[in-house]
């Protein structure tokens, strides 16, 4: 209401200063609550309005006066708050990391290339189905082969029993100017068992691949 008197003194001190007139106010609010005050002419159809007589005050012929943008909005003073933004009611969401994002592996310390030793050996071992893969260990446990069974009639449904017989992975040694390549791969094959693994043996695959790297990135294969 301030605003609305200080508005209307405004328009009655507009013209001359001539006595013995009066002028009408009006105070127009639109749809949208912007507020618009002005003299002599009435508000616009379809807008609130509310209309003041001044007596005594300057019946000059000066154009009509129009007081809008300046007029902040009229709101009672018990109105609640605005309403944030829709986005910023919504609770936030975390994206879960991807599972098959590998953490990042800590960088080793730096060695200089005199001070390097070569990698540790490292053997290629074949399953009894021709299978293939690196080992550490030039040693593997054994392993139960599944042999066919049959019943008394020759039959070898699923139904008629299992049988395996234990079998031991033959390893041989790689040379030794074989080692950084494979080494390097089975690190290949380390990472993607990290991304793609169960999750029950994230940590475990985790220091796996922390090993290898460091061997990787501290010996000769590291220059």
């Amino acid at each position: 209401m301030r605003v609305w008197w200080l508005s209307v003194l405004l328009l009655a001190s507009a013209g001359t200063h001539a006595q013995g007139g009066k002028v009408v106010i009006y105070r127009c609010t639109d749809a949208l609550g912007q507020l618009t005050v002005q003299n002599n002419t009435p508000c616009p159809k379809g807008q609130q309005q509310e209309k003041r007589v001044l007596e005594g005050v300057s019946t000059s012929s000066a154009p009509p006066t129009f007081i809008g943008s300046p007029v902040a909005p009229y709101a009672p003073a018990n109105a609640p708050p605005p309403h944030p933004p829709v986005s910023s009611q919504l609770p936030s969401v975390k994206t879960p990391a991807a599972a098959s994002k590998a953490p990042p592996v800590p960088a080793g310390p730096q060695i200089a290339d005199a001070d390097r030793l070569p990698p540790p050996v490292l053997f290629e071992c074949r399953t009894y189905d021709n299978g293939r893969y690196l080992n550490d260990d030039g040693n593997p446990p054994q392993r139960c082969a599944q042999l066919q069974t049959t019943g008394l009639g020759g039959t070898t449904s699923p139904g008629v029993g299992v049988a395996c017989q234990m079998v031991t992975d033959q390893c041989q040694r790689l040379p030794d100017e074989a080692l950084c390549e494979n080494w390097k791969q089975r690190l290949r094959e380390a990472q993607s068992a990290l991304r793609f693994g169960r999750s029950d043996s994230r940590d475990a695959s985790a220091a796996e691949v922390a090993r290898i790297q460091r061997i990787v990135t501290e010996s000769t294969c590291g220059k």
